[in-house]
């Protein structure tokens, strides 16, 4: 079997041996246990064990009363603390205690953990507070086009910035990628979906992967009293992409409180379904209480079980790949006029247009200027040659 190598590979490979926990969530399916076996396997010690803690057998060894027994527990899996060992457990938040032995055994002996989770509230919430100062976290998601490209074996030139990739586009490579991108756009970027080989493969991979996710997370994590209410919000927000949400609106159409409201789409937003951008504004009161806009974890899912325009579809296509660069922010005056998103450490403004022209340039400099903002580009689906378009696949 053919293992491609995630971006995000390079990053955790600087924290091996290193004095600290080392945590990636994300999603399920999007790559998680694979990436954490190609660096077991890097690790040259013999002293190490991977194991799957949704696994009740597993589970037992953790769930002692004196912590120092998970020591014995764990020499049956050929762990021994004589010398360094490297612990990799998978999906910690089937066990919501697990973090206290952690913390424990990392105190006390010479033991490296390497966590995955699918909950970055569980992780962020109860691990914040148990493993303070000792963890780094990660987040792992689909796969971006660079990546989608790796897994069909085409070598494409990194260009590292938006400046580089604007100056670098090319007519011919974006007549070669063009395909590939379409594909992309309507199958999205989980790894197990790329690899399939037909479009009914790709199709019943993304059923399987929503029906895990709905069983396994929002099921058994969730907790919620009806999960229907729920099931009614997920499709509502599949419809509603690229659009500011309107709360209100949303609770009397499902018949939910407010407050039931906020937390359902919490929840979403933090087991990585759901991606929410907040307006710019000089105000932090006022960007938190103002509306947002929801964007999908992934294309293939939101194509798949709702009908939304090309439009929209790649404008969240386009965010799920830019989102990883910066914290992602969008611009709307009180005319109506906007900017879909901002980079805001980088100060960089992106207008998304499936054709874009000299017109969406204009429109968007003006905004740009008065924002401050010198650096803009329009991220479009045909190719201009012009300064300032950049082709999607060129992200």
């Amino acid at each position: 079997m053919i293992i491609y190598e995630r971006k995000l590979a390079n990053e955790l490979r600087k924290w091996v041996d290193k004095k600290t926990i080392v945590v990636v969530t994300g999603m399920r399916r999007v790559g998680k246990t694979t990436l954490f076996r190609v660096i077991y396997n890097e690790i040259k010690s013999k002293n190490k064990v991977f194991l799957d803690i949704e696994n009740p057998i597993i589970q037992k060894i953790f769930q002692e009363e004196n912590y120092d027994n998970i020591i014995l527990n764990l020499r049956q899996y050929g762990v021994s603390v004589e010398e360094k060992a490297y612990i990799f457990l998978d999906e910690i938040q089937a066990l919501p205690e697990l973090s206290k032995p952690i913390k424990y055994l990392f105190d006390h002996y010479n033991i490296q953990f390497f966590l995955t989770g699918s909950s970055s509230f569980y992780i962020k919430n109860l691990f914040s507070e148990s493993l303070a100062g000792r963890k780094i976290i990660l987040e792992l998601f689909p796969l971006d086009f660079e990546e989608y490209l790796l897994f069909k074996d085409i070598k494409k030139e990194h260009n590292k910035d938006l400046a580089d990739k604007e100056l670098k586009k090319s007519y011919v490579s974006y007549q070669k990628l063009i395909k590939y991108f379409e594909e992309y756009l309507n199958f999205g970027g989980f790894p197990q979906v790329v690899l399939a080989k037909t479009n009914e493969e790709k199709n019943a991979h993304l059923e399987d992967i929503f029906k895990s996710y709905f069983e396994k997370d929002v099921k058994s994590l969730g907790d919620f009293k009806n999960i229907n209410h729920v099931r009614d919000l997920i499709l509502l927000l599949m419809q509603r992409v690229g659009t500011k949400l309107n709360l209100s609106k949303i609770g009397a159409e499902i018949g939910i409180t407010r407050q039931t409201l906020y937390s359902y789409i919490s929840f979403l937003e933090s087991t990585y379904f759901i991606n929410l951008v907040p307006a710019l504004s000089n105000s932090v009161d006022r960007e938190v209480a103002g509306a947002k806009k929801v964007y999908l974890c992934d294309t293939g899912i939101l194509s798949h079980f709702a009908r939304v325009s090309s439009g929209y579809l790649f404008e969240n296509s386009v965010f799920n790949i830019i989102k990883r660069l910066d914290k992602i922010k969008y611009y709307q005056k009180r005319s109506g006029a906007e900017i879909d998103f901002i980079l805001k450490n980088k100060k960089i403004a992106i207008e998304v247009k499936e054709t874009g022209t000299i017109f969406d340039k204009v429109a968007l400099r003006k905004l740009s200027s008065e924002l401050k903002i010198k650096e803009y580009y329009i991220i479009c689906k045909n190719f201009n040659k012009e300064k300032g378009f950049i082709p999607a696949m060129e992200l």
